[in-house]
Formats: C-alpha cells, structure tokens, sequence
C-alpha cells in the first residue's frame, strides 16, 4: 500500500486549486513554509485539507498515528465505513507503489524493489481521501484505501482513493456517504512510470 507521495505545490497555488473548484481554505495556522518538492514518507508533516469552524482549512499533520502495536497506521481500509466530519483531503501530486523486481538467475535474494508513480491523467494535482484524528502524537492523518481500479490491478492489490477537483468539496461533507467517493479510479484516471 501506498507509504511514500510526492507533493510539489505552495500553500498559494493550492488555495488557489482549491477556490477555483468553490473550496476555498484558510490558514488557521499560518500558511505553511513548505519545500518546493516533497517526497513525504510516513510520520513526515504535510498539508491536509479538512472542515473547520469557519469552513475548509489547510493544516500540516503529521502522516500516521501509531496504532496498539506501535506499527503506524498510513493506509485505512475504506469499504464497510462510515466517515463524518473526521474526513479530510491529502493534496499530492503523485503516488509511489513498489513491486518485488522480477527473479533472475544468480541475482541477490534481496534486491530493491521497483517504483512506480502514479499520477491523476489531465489535472495538476488531486487529493487523496483521508481521515483525521487526535492521537497519542497529536493530531495525524491516514490515508483512505479500496480495491484496485484497472490502472493499479497490475502494480497492487488495494490503492489509495483519489479524489478528482469535483469530488473534494464532497468529501469534506460529512452528509455525503463515504461510499459513494471512496471507489476505485475507473481505467485511464491514472498514469505510470517506473522511477527505479
């Protein structure tokens, strides 16, 4: 499952992103100073997109919470759920997956795994759906996850729920249900390239 995303964008170009699809965001904290390009792993601090009092809101949060075991929760399956006002969107411009590289004969056992990024065909940028929650460390968020769509099949068995610009004001309703968002990517919504 996804535990690496690339993020490149600056808290301006995101308001903006998001005004234009009537989501407009405040910096309740302060606009973030963030690094012109991200690759954010777990328990880094990114940006997320949830409700607020005075409506959606850009916060930096940390990416999992420990769970009872102390393993970091990341991924969280979505299906069977219902999610309310815990909700938030995770701006990313991409996403890795890794895959087992192909045995070959006489080749070390343990080699590194091949990387894929996978990236929302014709927009700039999207969100990936998440949930919020306060937590021993604070508050941290995870990554919502559902069964392979058709661009994702061949690289994983579960993917991350990616959310095109007309569906984040919709997510971050807590009135609309989480199944009818929370779905595989139909065929062509993304595209791949090897990166190692």
């Amino acid at each position: 499952m996804c535990n690496e995303y690339l993020r490149d964008k600056t808290p301006e170009q995101l308001a903006m992103e998001f005004s234009q699809v009537r989501v407009p965001v405040t910096f309740p904290e302060g606009a973030p100073n963030l690094p012109p390009e991200q690759s954010v792993k777990i328990t880094d601090r990114a940006p997320i997109v949830r409700a607020g009092a005075d409506g959606p809101e850009l916060v930096m949060r940390r990416w999992s919470w420990p769970a009872p075991g102390g393993k970091p929760v990341y991924n969280f399956r979505s299906e069977g759920r219902r999610f309310g006002a815990e909700r938030c969107l995770i701006p990313a411009d991409g996403f890795y997956e890794f895959t087992d590289a192909p045995a070959e004969e006489g080749a070390p056992k343990r080699r590194p795994k091949t990387k894929w990024l996978f990236t929302m065909r014709d927009v700039p940028f999207f969100c990936i759906a998440g949930i919020w929650r306060t937590t021993g460390v604070g508050e941290a968020f995870t990554m919502l996850t559902t069964s392979p769509g058709p661009d994702i099949a061949p690289y994983h068995d579960r993917q991350v729920v990616v959310l095109a610009p007309e569906d984040w004001g919709a997510w971050l309703n807590p009135s609309m249900p989480a199944n009818e968002l929370a779905k595989p990517a139909p065929a062509g919504t993304l595209t791949v390239e090897q990166v190692r």
